[in-house]
């Protein structure tokens, strides 16, 4: 039922058709609610619910899809790129994991005569000096579950980027020989004099771990001092936690040598650095570094 005025009233019925020039949709009410009033609450006067198909869902909004994907395609793309940067750190990593591999599914006996044969103690470094210091690098102690597996191509990678492959290399190279022998040559000298046993030329000595502690000191020495000495302290508590776990007196002075040994190529590498980071512009900005250190760069 309507009122008698025709065309100019609502019906009683919400939604029901007039009989002429009626108000079929409730729009009426759409105007009262005056004109600035937002289309959701229009409807909402209206009793009309939102949304209004059925099984409509919430609008997406134009281009977050677009957007995901660009970005994706970004990290596809800057990806080579910057594994093209890092050759040494790459080559180096695929190695360890090759032979973490082998040594998880390869036949336990030849893995132990390779092991044994890879160990950098007295008695190889005294036959076969070189070999026997470039095949221990081959492994990481522990395999595939190794931590220094983990760590390696962080730190190596980090500083490759700022000193290049050849000189990072280098830095490797200083710790994993030098750390080796200044704890090999005094077993030697102390067998020799009779204080030890022969028996003590002979023990299991191999793995990567000398060469990334040197690494991850010379990297500490181009960042800011706060990082410097986080990631210093970092790897003290990471060897004294070994130490703990594992107490070897040669393995815990061969991992000291080799923090050593990255601290004091500081100058080497700043010097030599090719990149500057964000935290390294700072220390530049910052009034209390000599101007000397300021301008050597960062690792």
């Amino acid at each position: 039922m309507t009122t008698s005025v025709r065309g100019t009233d609502t019906p009683d019925v919400p939604g029901a058709r007039a009989a002429d020039g009626g108000d079929p949709d409730g729009l009426r009410v759409v105007a009262a609610a005056g004109p600035c009033a937002r289309p959701a609450d229009a409807r909402r006067a209206a009793g009309r619910g939102w949304p209004a198909a059925a099984g409509a869902s919430t609008p997406r909004v134009p281009g977050a899809g677009r957007a995901r994907s660009r970005r994706t395609a970004a990290v596809a793309r800057s990806l080579p790129r910057a594994l093209r940067t890092v050759p040494f750190t790459l080559g180096y990593t695929l190695v360890l994991l090759g032979t973490g591999l082998y040594a998880r599914l390869g036949d336990p006996g030849t893995v132990r005569d390779l092991l044994a044969g890879s160990s950098t103690d007295v008695s190889h470094l005294s036959q076969r000096p070189l070999l026997t210091l470039l095949v221990s690098a081959l492994w990481a102690v522990g395999g595939l579950t190794s931590p220094y597996l983990v760590a390696f191509p962080l730190v190596l990678g980090a500083l490759e980027r700022r000193l290049g492959a050849v000189r990072t290399a280098g830095v490797f190279l200083l710790g994993h020989v030098l750390a080796t022998l200044l704890t090999e040559v005094p077993v030697a000298v102390s067998v020799a004099a009779g204080h030890l046993p022969d028996s003590s030329l002979r023990r299991l000595d191999y793995g990567v771990s000398y060469g990334l502690i040197a690494c991850a000191a010379a990297l500490a020495g181009l960042l800011s001092p706060g990082r410097r000495w986080a990631l210093l302290g970092g790897v003290g508590l990471a060897l004294a936690a070994g130490i703990l776990v594992d107490f070897d007196p040669l393995t815990g002075w061969g991992h000291a040598f080799a923090l050593l040994l990255g601290v004091v190529s500081w100058p080497y590498v700043r010097r030599n650095t090719r990149w500057h980071g964000r935290s390294r512009r700072d220390d530049d900005a910052s009034p209390g570094f000599a101007h000397s250190e300021r301008a050597s760069g960062n690792t």
